[in-house]
């Protein structure tokens, strides 16, 4: 099990030099990574006033403060981007960092208030088909060859991305989605690893054993290669002694999670304050001893 910090873009941590300070104290407290949202209004209502930051520049800066772990957006959504532009963004990070990025990815949402308030579009089956034709437009990018693509929503006439990431053939993809909605899982099944929401816990609550035994075993019915290393992650907030945390987190493990991505409630201020979230980070990822 490798245990990670999850922050938002906005609050607290829309500050570049804030980031970078919580990655060195993640990095010193012997966490194995720190991801950080991708939005761009997030829940517009309820956000008003609060200032985001770009997640690629607050992940640049967490990058130049570390040296081990690794760092990514949880998650990007392929789709409010332009495929180019999001593989140079991404092969700079891997650069920048020495290989540390993992790329997490997903439809995205709230939609009508990340896509729709920009006139963008809303349809959730559109969407999708340009996260698909992203992805495999991203993956080609960072390969450093010459690509040609006409798809139906992106052409590309004989580009070449240079420089390719440094992580060959390229990072490694985490995609998201809600379980037990079997389309975005399906879709993870072709990647990397899974970082799954669940219908019966949230952002901030661990899932069932149950639950994460249930899409374990129809992520291994979809995967074509199960000789590859995969991730599955699952989140919340662990508890702060030892056998609290073996007790939450070791079942998940043996269900087949592989990564516990520490996350607060995405309910009251905590979530994107300073304090409490660096607090936790300097009392160290959950032990079992």
């Amino acid at each position: 099990m490798r245990f990670s910090i999850n922050i938002p873009n906005f609050g607290d941590f829309a500050d570049v030099r804030t980031v970078a300070r919580v990655a060195a104290a993640a990095e010193e407290a012997g966490w194995d990574a720190l991801f950080v949202w991708d939005h761009v209004v997030h829940s517009k209502e309820s956000r008003r006033g609060q200032p985001f930051g770009d997640p690629w520049m607050l992940m640049t800066a967490a990058a130049l403060a570390t040296s081990r772990i690794l760092l990514g957006p949880l998650v990007t959504p392929v789709a409010r981007r332009r495929p180019e532009q999001l593989a140079r963004q991404v092969a700079t990070l891997d650069g920048v960092s020495g290989g540390r990025v993992i790329f997490g990815a997903g439809l995205g949402g709230p939609i009508e208030d990340e896509f729709g308030s920009f006139g963008a579009e809303t349809d959730p089956k559109v969407l999708a088909e340009k996260l698909d034709e992203g992805l495999g437009l991203l993956a080609a990018y960072w390969s450093g060859d010459r690509v040609d693509h006409d798809g139906k929503h992106y052409r590309v006439d004989d580009v070449e991305l240079l420089p390719a990431t440094v992580q060959r053939p390229r990072p490694p993809v985490w995609i998201a989605g809600y379980w037990p909605r079997k389309a975005p899982m399906r879709r993870a099944a072709r990647w990397d690893g899974a970082v799954p929401l669940f219908a019966s816990a949230n952002h901030g609550n661990a899932p069932t054993v149950d639950e994460v035994r249930e899409l374990v075993a129809f992520l291994d019915g979809e995967r074509e290669d199960r000789s590859r290393p995969y991730d599955v992650v699952v989140g919340g907030i662990s508890p702060g002694d030892p056998a609290g945390a073996r007790a939450l987190i070791e079942p998940l493990a043996e269900a087949g999670a592989t990564w516990w991505d520490e996350r607060q409630l995405i309910r009251g201020t905590d979530f994107y304050r300073l304090e409490p979230v660096l607090r936790r980070i300097e009392q160290g990822p959950p032990t079992f001893a």
